[in-house]
């Protein structure tokens, strides 16, 4: 089965989020992580069906849909999840400030690693918690965990770990070594941890898998807050589902005490989405990845070749997001600077980088459009 990532309809004029931000400019949007390809055609196919029966009531999850779930986890990461866990959520950045506001206290703090996607670091001051980063290092090309600073960084009022696996905007995926020394390190601490494992299914290197955090123990698993969404890899962000994954049934009932007349429930269509992703669009999720790797090797061949003073600094093994070091270009303001010459990347700064120290771009865009966004950069940094 083919599936056609070259001509996708146009999003210029449309409701786009990240197309609309530079309406009426000559700027190609390369940066929130939305894809500009067309959802599998079995999730169109399930909407359509769906809308066509003319009720959009409230809506819950039938079997079928729980039972997509329990399966994608059982054959792809062989995880046996039992559907009491599912905590249904209309999106991941909820699932990051419940968690906040279910496991920690106003003043208690929330440790993570940066950089990092910026809610991590936002979802705690939402309700006066307070947000701690420990800095990744670059050692040897791959960002390591600081493991001495990390540890430094706990105090009698640490209370929960987010853990971004696999990374944004790092493109990491965490071997399981790595992981079980987080998990052994929140235990120690006897942290809650909240693994945020969205981009789970983007991985791009074949010989590398996704492991799920709460697998790698019993003891672990009673003590992490899973979150995952079939939004970023189907690409269907807008319609809003996302679930927490709990084995246990204390912080279970936790957290959602926590979602208590604030959190919106998933919608009708939403739910039809979901059940459609993970049962029928595995063919369309391979033939994406397939994609992807091309756009990140042209990525990375160009940058090399085409970009001096901007740098990969170590493989992009994930997701289709990518960190830019453009230090050496020396400029104050590089998104300003890169939108001149019509690309719109995001600012490191909000990922918690220094100023003019990093952007990200977003590759899951048409081969076209990649090859355009690189040239305009590539006169953006002759400009300099």
């Amino acid at each position: 089965m083919s599936f056609d990532f070259d001509h996708p309809p146009a999003r210029l004029g449309t409701d786009s989020q990240k197309w609309q931000k530079y309406a009426g400019k000559d700027i190609l949007p390369m940066w929130v992580a939305d894809m500009d390809f067309k959802s599998p055609p079995a999730i169109t196919e399930a909407l359509v069906t769906r809308v066509a029966h003319g009720i959009y009531g409230y809506a819950r999850p039938v079997q079928s849909t729980t039972d997509a779930i329990v399966a994608a986890m059982a054959s792809r990461y062989g995880w046996k999840i039992e559907p009491t866990w599912i905590v249904w959520l209309p999106g991941l950045v909820v699932g990051l400030n419940v968690t906040a506001q279910a496991f920690a206290e106003p003043g208690d703090e929330v440790l993570t690693l940066s950089p990092v996607y910026p809610p991590f670091m936002t979802a705690p001051k939402n309700s006066s918690r307070v947000s701690r980063q420990v800095p990744f290092e670059l050692v040897d090309g791959t960002w390591r965990i600081n493991w001495e600073a990390l540890e430094r960084a706990v105090t009698p009022r640490t209370k929960l770990f987010y853990l971004c696996n696999p990374h944004n905007p790092l493109a990491r995926v965490w071997r399981r070594n790595e992981l079980e020394q987080l998990g052994a390190f929140c235990l120690r601490h006897k942290l809650v941890l909240c693994s945020d494992e969205i981009h789970c299914d983007l991985i791009l290197n074949p010989e590398l898998k996704h492991i799920p955090t709460a697998l790698l123990s019993p003891e672990i698993s009673s003590r992490t807050i899973t979150l995952m969404a079939p939004s970023k890899t189907y690409n269907i962000p807008g319609l809003g589902t996302s679930f927490a994954l709990i084995s246990d049934a204390m912080r279970r009932t936790q957290f959602v005490r926590a979602t208590a007349g604030i959190v919106a429930e998933v919608n009708v269509l939403g739910f039809t989405a979901c059940e459609a992703a993970y049962r029928d669009s595995e063919p369309w999720r391979l033939a994406l990845l397939d994609y992807l790797r091309g756009n990140r090797d042209h990525l990375l061949d160009f940058v090399a070749r085409e970009l001096p003073g901007v740098k990969v600094e170590a493989p992009i093994e994930a997701t289709y997001l990518a960190w830019l070091n453009v230090a050496a270009l020396n400029l104050p303001d590089p998104i300003a600077h890169f939108e001149k010459h019509g690309v719109g990347l995001s600012d490191g700064v909000f990922f918690g980088a220094q100023k003019g120290q990093y952007v990200r771009i977003n590759f899951g865009c048409t081969r076209a459009t990649l090859v355009e966004g690189l040239q305009r950069m590539k006169r953006a940094v002759k400009a300099t």
